[in-house]
């Protein structure tokens, strides 16, 4: 993987680690090892990368990083010889990453099955990710083949996801597609931004219900982007409700009101339709049905 360098005056291992979502550590091993040159040559941590610089990243580098199995709740809501479908709470990473390399989904799923398959390494039986804080239908892999067949239906978007967001501000529209190209931020590495040297990404909406300040929106990706739903709605100025990262508001612990909600796809072995809704979590719920007035609705006077 060759990497253009954005930013100048920035120390490569910091740089790296934001962009290829690895600890310094892992970064500064695979560069005292070998695997990261600059310009074709090898380099040290502490060196401070140019606009010029090009940045390549070769395979072959293992991390130390073993994968325990921890016993955990996990709420399955289908599962046979091939494939789970996991309703993920919010609050839940799902695989090992920076600082958190036992209390994840993966470590939850080798407690429960040796049956997980082998594509990703640190990442077995996962074909697709969901967020921190992001909860509902995500699909799990038992074996290479339904995960080979199910990452590719996912490219030629056959499999049908839908989320619910609670946004803050009132969208004045019943429906609107976000077609605006997103790409890793300059200036805070973690976070993805809408630019124009971006990759394409669309988003579709349509809302569910309208509130004093707040709106409950359906929302179906087109494309599959990093944070694609928060970085479009923040983009268009009605962000996530709670947003830790693209709400520029206070949010509590619960994070981002992003829920997966719906999922169907024809089952790549068996060839049936699967369906499969799951209802809001009890915290995003409660929320609506104890703290939102309906615009519909006079307001009560104290």
């Amino acid at each position: 993987m060759t990497i253009k360098a954005l930013e100048s005056n920035i120390r490569i291992d910091k740089y790296l680690s934001g962009i290829l979502d690895e600890s310094r550590e892992t970064i500064t091993k695979m560069i005292e090892e070998g695997y990261i040159l600059v310009n074709k040559k090898s380099t040290k941590p502490s060196y401070k990368l140019k606009e010029t610089d090009e940045v390549t990243v070769n395979d072959g580098f293992k991390k130390e990083m073993s994968l325990e199995a921890t016993k955990m709740d996990i709420d399955i809501v289908y599962e046979d010889d091939y494939l789970m479908v996991i309703n993920k709470p919010s609050g839940l990473v799902v695989h090992p990453g920076n600082g958190n390399q036992s209390n994840t989904l993966v470590n939850g799923l080798l407690y429960y099955t040796k049956n997980l398959s082998q594509k990703e390494e640190f990442r077995p039986g996962i074909v697709h990710r969901l967020d921190k804080d992001t909860s509902g239908l995500m699909l799990v892999a038992k074996d290479d083949k339904t995960h080979e067949l199910l990452s590719e239906m996912f490219k030629e978007k056959k499999v049908h996801r839908e989320y619910i967001a609670l946004l803050d501000g009132v969208f004045p529209q019943e429906k609107a597609i976000i077609d605006a190209p997103i790409g890793r931020s300059r200036e805070q590495f973690d976070k993805m931004e809408v630019r124009k040297d971006g990759k394409r990404a669309v988003t579709h909406l349509e809302v569910i219900k309208k509130y004093s300040k707040n709106t409950l929106v359906r929302l179906v990706l087109e494309t599959g982007r990093t944070h694609q739903i928060r970085v479009h709605l923040s983009y268009i100025g009605y962000p996530v409700h709670n947003d830790p990262v693209y709400s520029k508001k206070e949010s509590t612990e619960f994070g981002q009101f992003l829920h997966s909600a719906y999922l169907k796809f024809v089952h790549p072995i068996t060839h049936k339709t699967l369906e499969f809704q799951e209802d809001l979590p009890l915290t995003f719920k409660d929320f609506i049905d104890l703290s939102l007035i309906h615009i519909s609705e006079p307001t009560r006077r104290s």
